[in-house]
Formats: structure tokens, sequence, C-alpha cells
């Protein structure tokens, strides 16, 4: 669906965790934690970038920003040349952290431009099916760009020539907790650990436990914890990030916490379980789940609490 061609946009795309232990390269989560990027058209052909909180001062300003190219491959995919852009980042995704940085700026480049092309969908809201189609395929892997896409929990998959994705809206009881470490790890580096194959018994193992896994996000909470076992991809690993797969390991075995590696690392997720009958995290039972998660990360990681994000990617209204 078109529409009026607005003449600014502005987007947050949440962060997103990808993999949940078993699900490689298919299973996501979206997490209320958001990169705004707001946009501007120019009367010449110049294109302005700033960018302020995360990778300030790193990364590039010019088209060679990751947003940017987004929007550039969009426009190119409707037949138009990309136009001159006042381009205005604010990163509060930290990089590098195994947090889908990269995709949101993918996922927010593509869908500031749709909105610029007057694309909609058929709520009159972001084209979702357009973008989440553009971004993955200049992402390579639909695992983070489909939860940045959708929100919520997602399945995403190849389908022939194009991406599939199923969504659901997890169960209100399940809490992600988020252990940001200071350093970083490139997810190029982490795939490169990966073996070119495994076994059939771990195949099974993992093809089950991802099964069980939407089971747990969709209503069966309790079975987190088994849910959340993998062998496919997180001891492959851990020469890259040692200290990750031990604050896993210790987690899951001393306090029975459903903790994994968060995409590729180095940022521990930790999935916690919210009592019956309680809401938000102010029962005891997550008070004290979380005080022993930051108990065994220590003071060299950030402890973050972080609600699912259930819509997806927005385009509230730009700043003034």
């Amino acid at each position: 669906m078109t529409s009026a061609r607005p003449e600014r946009v502005s987007v947050d795309a949440p962060a997103t965790s990808a993999n949940l232990g078993p699900g490689f390269d298919a299973l996501g989560l979206a997490v209320r934690l958001y990169n705004r990027f707001d946009v501007a058209l120019r009367t010449d052909d110049e294109l302005h970038v700033t960018v302020e909180g995360e990778g300030a001062g790193e990364v590039p300003l010019g088209r060679r920003h990751l947003v940017v190219r987004a929007m550039a491959e969009a426009f190119d995919r409707a037949g138009e040349k990309l136009p001159g852009l006042d381009l205005r980042c604010e990163n509060r995704i930290p990089h590098s952290r195994g947090l889908g940085s990269s995709s949101s700026a993918i996922v927010g480049g593509v869908t500031a431009a749709a909105a610029l092309l007057g694309r909609r969908g058929p709520d009159g809201g972001p084209d979702r099916d357009w973008i989440y189609q553009v971004s993955a395929d200049l992402e390579g892997h639909p695992d983070n760009v489909a939860p940045c896409v959708y929100g919520g929990y997602t399945i995403a998959y190849r389908d022939g020539a194009s991406w599939g994705v199923s969504r659901s809206l997890p169960d209100e009881r399940i809490l992600p907790v988020l252990c940001v470490p200071g350093w970083r790890l490139s997810t190029e580096r982490a795939r490169g650990l990966l073996p070119e194959t495994v076994s059939h018994a771990d195949a099974a193992f993992n093809a089950g436990r991802a099964a069980l896994m939407t089971a747990a996000v969709c209503g069966q909470p309790e079975s987190l914890f088994a849910a959340t076992e993998d062998r496919l991809h997180e001891s492959y690993r851990a020469p890259a990030m040692p200290r990750t797969l031990d604050l896993v390991r210790d987690l899951r075995e001393q306090e029975g916490l459903a903790a994994v590696v968060s995409g590729a690392g180095p940022t521990v997720l930790v999935l916690c379980a919210i009592p019956e009958g309680h809401a938000g995290t102010e029962s005891p039972e997550i008070i004290g789940q979380i005080d022993s998660i930051a108990r065994w990360a220590g003071n060299d990681w950030d402890i973050r609490p972080l609600h699912i994000e259930p819509a997806g990617v927005r385009t509230p209204s730009p700043h003034p």
C-alpha cells in the first residue's frame, strides 16, 4: 500500500537476541532497547550523518554507514536513487555484543526508506513484510532481522527465493535479563569457530530442544531450562569468549537458570520466569534471580532486565 510521501521520518528499531540456545540462525526475541534514527530529506544531493551513543567516533559517517547502505538498497529496489539526507542516529544498542545492533541499523534504514517512499502496511504502519525481505537479504541471516521487524518471538527460515517467518507473542511471565560485558566479539570471528559438520545425534538433540523452546516461550515457561540446551554452536565458540561460556555454565549448573549465549556473543541472555500471580519484576523470586545473576557475573558485566518488545520496528513522530 502506498501513501503520501513524508519529508521526515523517525524510526525506533529494537535490540534482539538470536539463537536462544538451540535455535541456531532461526529463533529470535525482541527486547525493549532501541536505536533511534531521524531522517530528513534535503533539497540537494548531500548526505550528512551524525551518530550519538554507541559507535560515535567509530563508524563511518558517509555512504558506507550501515543505515545509509540499507536505505540505498531499499530505494534501489523501488527503482529510485537515494536522495540527499540528514541522518541522525541515537544508538543505545551495544555494538558487537550479540544484541542485533547491525540488524537494528539495517531494519531501521529500510524502514525509513519505506516510509519516505510512501510504502505502508495494511494497518497504516511500516510495510513489515517488504522491510523483512529487503533487510534479510542485506543481513544474510534472518534470525535477528525477524524479531527486529515483527517483535515478540520469531522463527525465521529460508522459503525458496524469499524469507519466511512465524511470529508469536511470548508468555507475559518471561523476563529476559541481559548480561552485557565490557568487551566485544565480531560475529565473523564467532562464526569462524563453528565446524562444517555436526553429528546426527547433536542435530536431533537440537531439533527437539528448538521445538520445546517454542512451547516454553508460548505458554510453558517452566520448560525454559531444558528448552535452552544447545549442542550446535555455544561450546565451539568458547575459545573466543571463555568468560561468557563460564557464566552460562555457572548460571545453569549452580542456579538452575535458563542462560544462553545471546546471538554470536559475548552477551549472556537469561530467560527468567515470573511466578503466577505476579506482574513485572517486583516478585521476590525475580529479584532473587537477578541478584544471583549479578553475583555470578561480577563487576565486569552490565545486568539489564528488559521486557520483551511486542511490536518490532516502529515509526513514531519525528523529533521537532
